[in-house]
């Protein structure tokens, strides 16, 4: 080989390793005010809604896919005590996920339900309550072994609303709770579905988000590095159906995932020690 088809063939690889992180495709670097973004959700292939978890602002962002930031809502009586994943329903309604509960002593768990925020004029957007408790949870906080009700997914299907939960227990074991509550305003008690171990180390196998595909054949569940592919399932307990697990070479705090179609997933990770706070892709292929 000679000497410039090697130094091209050098740079190409280069550039190529530049736009990728692991498995996934860099597509945009998020704006700093976004840095602790903790949900995502399309409307069609080129915009996306964006939240930021705990102790950031009251607002949901719209980012177009070159990362930059279009416009904002304030949500009206929707305090953002933790929210950490958005979902959206047939009609275009988005869901606001405040179910983060890493102490697992929270007594306020409550899903937004916010009206499809493409069509909304002006600069604030109303909000109605789903608000929720766990069946199965009788003590708060409960013991270190039984730390099961934190919870960073939600996906809509049906008039449901499906949470999935991030396990906490020492010793960690990675079970993930499934749980539904009905799409509309009111105070439930949430139904378990049952639930699965993706893995168990726990580094990589915390469940961050999921999200369900418009054809609704698979759901996507996102760990801190690894991607658990459901197929084959049938309603309610979805977990039941085939699991592929697919190690995404990633290690940063992936936080988010929705389908941009069928066949792409748009991810997004925290920036945090100095990397993250991007946008990427990944193609089921």
């Amino acid at each position: 080989m000679n000497k410039l088809i090697l130094t091209n063939l050098v740079i190409f690889i280069t550039l190529i390793s530049c736009n990728n992180y692991g498995q996934l495709k860099v597509i945009a670097d998020l704006p700093d005010s976004l840095s602790e973004n903790s949900g995502l959700a399309t409307y069609g292939d080129s915009i996306v809604w964006v939240v930021e978890d705990g102790g950031n602002k009251d607002e949901i962002y719209q980012v177009n896919l070159n990362g930059e930031i279009l416009k904002s809502f304030k949500v009206k009586n929707g305090k953002n005590h933790d929210w950490e994943d958005l979902t959206k329903d047939a009609a275009g309604n988005l869901y606001i996920g405040d179910i983060g509960n890493n102490a697992n002593d929270r007594k306020d768990l409550v899903i937004y339900k916010l009206p499809n925020p493409t069509i909304e004029p002006g600069d604030k957007i109303d909000a109605e309550k789903i608000e929720l408790h766990y069946p199965d949870q009788k003590d708060f906080p409960p013991k270190k072994d039984h730390l099961f009700y934190d919870s960073e997914a939600i996906f809509h299907h049906g008039n449901k609303l499906y949470i999935v939960t991030k396990n906490r227990s020492k010793s960690f074991t990675g079970e993930a709770h499934i749980y539904w509550v009905p799409d509309t305003k009111g105070n439930y008690e949430a139904t378990l579905v049952g639930s699965f171990t993706p893995c168990t180390d726990w580094k990589i196998c915390q469940i961050t988000s999921i999200d369900i595909s418009p054809k609704g054949d698979k759901i996507i569940a996102l760990s801190y590095g690894k991607l658990f592919i459901f197929t084959n399932f049938t309603w309610d307990d979805f977990s039941k159906g085939n699991m592929q697990e697919i190690d995404l070479g990633a290690r940063s705090q992936l936080e988010s995932v929705c389908f941009l179609n069928d066949e792409t997933l748009l991810i997004s990770d925290e920036k945090a020690h100095g990397e993250g706070g991007n946008l990427y892709t990944f193609s089921l292929k």
